[in-house]
């Protein structure tokens, strides 16, 4: 069995921690650099339920995409939250490590597998690593969809492939508008919507999209005409990358000999639990003023 710690160098060389952003905390976060490790646990968050899932499964490693403490913290007591969550990992031998925006652009990274679950042909990265003379690290990707499809049967295919959440996929843009190019992005990618129009891509699927954004950014016309948006739940367009992390171990864990057990967590941890239609009309009734408005 390998040390952690060549499991770790295993994990920095696949995601090598200089690529995060400089606001970003990857790497690890708790554990023993000479422990056995047999089986590894991949997961988005790194919330209790997914502590207490690697602890029953006799999990050595928990390797999330999410940092626990992505702002610092002065303390690790047990009364909190996170807190909590490190006393267990360390009382069951269980390490933590991160790997988030390293792992966003890298090749392959989120945005490749989120781009494999809708089975999109890859053309390019969305914004490009300088350092990559290659081209093929940066952020987000390029794609072509299967085959042409409306922009209702769009959202309809996202979420059939897309793990299932509360909120599933929601659209922007004229539902009968064929698209062929998409760009993807895991997680928030509202910051991207300049790159997107530069692209010329008949739509973008991303996650946690903002009214004022998304209203602007399928008013702007970019090369073509205004962008069509799906927006996916946060977790839902990460969570592929798991199955793909947990490849590319198996790989390194084959070439070394290492019999190492790689596991995916399942638990959905997405933070909304529930959603209903809406089923009033769009149209205010008569009576209705904003606070505040002239009336």
């Amino acid at each position: 069995m390998p040390a952690l710690s060549e499991v770790l160098a295993a994990l920095d060389a696949l995601w090598p921690p200089e690529r995060a952003e400089g606001w970003d905390a990857v790497g690890t976060v708790c554990g023993d650099p000479d422990a056995e490790v047999r089986r590894v646990l991949f997961a988005v968050d790194p919330v209790q339920e997914v502590a207490d899932e690697a602890v029953r499964l006799g999990a050595d490693l928990l390797v999330t995409h999410h940092p626990l403490y992505l702002r610092g913290t002065t303390t690790v007591a047990a009364d909190t939250f996170k807190g909590r969550v490190v006393h267990g990992l360390i009382k069951h031998d269980v390490a933590l490590h991160v790997a988030h925006t390293n792992a966003d652009t890298a090749d392959p990274g989120v945005s490749d597998a989120l781009a494999g679950a809708l089975d999109l042909r890859i053309l390019r990265p969305l914004v490009p690593d300088p350092s990559d003379p290659a081209g093929r690290r940066g952020l987000g990707r390029i794609c072509e969809l299967p085959h042409p499809m409306t922009l209702a049967e769009l959202t309809a295919y996202a979420a059939a492939h897309l793990p299932a959440t509360a909120q599933g996929i929601r659209a922007a843009g004229d539902p009968d508008r064929e698209i062929r190019t998409l760009a993807v992005s895991g997680g928030s990618g509202d910051s991207l919507f300049d790159d997107v129009r530069a692209a010329g891509v008949d739509a973008f699927l991303t996650a946690d999209l903002r009214h004022h954004p998304a209203s602007e950014a399928t008013r702007t016309a970019g090369r073509n005409r205004p962008l069509a948006l799906l927006d996916a739940a946060h977790w839902a367009t990460e969570w592929p990358w798991c199955e793909q992390a947990a490849a590319q171990l198996d790989a390194v864990s084959d070439r070394h000999g290492w019999g190492l057990r790689t596991h995916v967590s399942r638990t959905v941890t997405d933070p909304w639990t529930a959603h209903a239609a809406s089923t009033q009309s769009t149209r205010p009734p008569e009576n209705s003023h904003t606070t505040g408005a002239p009336r």
